[in-house]
């Protein structure tokens, strides 16, 4: 009897011990929380409805003088900067802003900008016609001078202009060795970035016009005068008059803006 109650001991201490044993190992334990990361979108830049592109060879924003004034028109002619500078070129790299020794001011000479001038002091503006940045000569770094020889170059022949290239050009009396045998009043090649295709103001019967290296007519000779500014590099276009007065600006495909 006595070995039957130890029996029954020892059998009731082992139940326990694996009843404990399994209520430990299932055990649960609270779940980690996970924070979940979200990304915010970037917010996209908001495109100006006014800034139109009806070519893309030319800026969206043209200088136009009204009233003795300058301002920015679309390629639609709307005036979205109000003409109120006496100054106002294409918006266009400034190297002396991209190499500034303040490094914070750098951007402004990027083109997205353009420079003004209103009572003496010069800006950049952005395309909205705000003022963002105003010229200080503490700002102005050296600019990196990058020279292009030019491939042609104008040559006068009895009083007429032509246009030859120097590295073949051998005998003044042999018209083969022109590249256009001089018969303009004048001649004058445009700074561009395409050397081997330059633009050429050129005149005859005292009217002006621009042609190519193959004498080929690219703007009519309709004008009295076209500028032999920076027009063509920095803009693609021709600034021209009819009246000697009265400038604007044409495209390469003599659309007036």
């Amino acid at each position: 009897m006595m070995k039957m109650k130890n029996t029954m001991g020892l059998l009731s201490l082992f139940i326990s011990i694996f009843v404990f044993s399994q209520t430990k190992s299932v055990k649960k334990y609270p779940a980690k929380k996970v924070v979940k990361t979200v990304l915010k979108k970037k917010a996209e830049p908001k495109i100006n409805p006014d800034l139109v592109v009806i070519n893309e060879d030319v800026p969206v924003l043209i200088p136009q003088k009204k009233d003795g004034k300058f301002g920015y028109v679309n390629q639609k002619g709307k005036f979205i900067i109000q003409p109120e500078y006496h100054i106002a070129v294409f918006f266009a790299e400034d190297c002396n802003l991209l190499n500034s020794p303040n490094e914070k001011i750098r951007k402004f000479g990027t083109k997205e900008y353009g420079t003004v001038e209103k009572d003496l002091i010069s800006y950049r503006v952005d395309q909205s016609g705000k003022r963002v940045y105003q010229y200080k000569n503490s700002d102005l770094g050296q600019c990196k001078i990058e020279f292009k020889q030019q491939q042609y170059q104008a040559y006068i022949l009895n009083g007429f202009y032509g246009i030859i290239e120097p590295s073949k050009f051998v005998n003044a009396a042999d018209y083969r060795d022109y590249q256009i045998y001089p018969q303009y009043e004048y001649l004058h090649i445009m700074e561009g970035d395409d050397v081997s295709n330059p633009m050429i103001v050129a005149s005859h019967n005292d009217r002006f016009g621009v042609i190519d290296v193959h004498n080929k007519i690219v703007i009519p000779f309709e004008y009295s005068n076209i500028k032999r500014n920076f027009s063509w590099k920095l803009g693609k276009m021709f600034e021209v008059t009819k009246d000697g007065t009265t400038y604007y600006y044409i495209d390469s495909k003599n659309k007036a803006y």
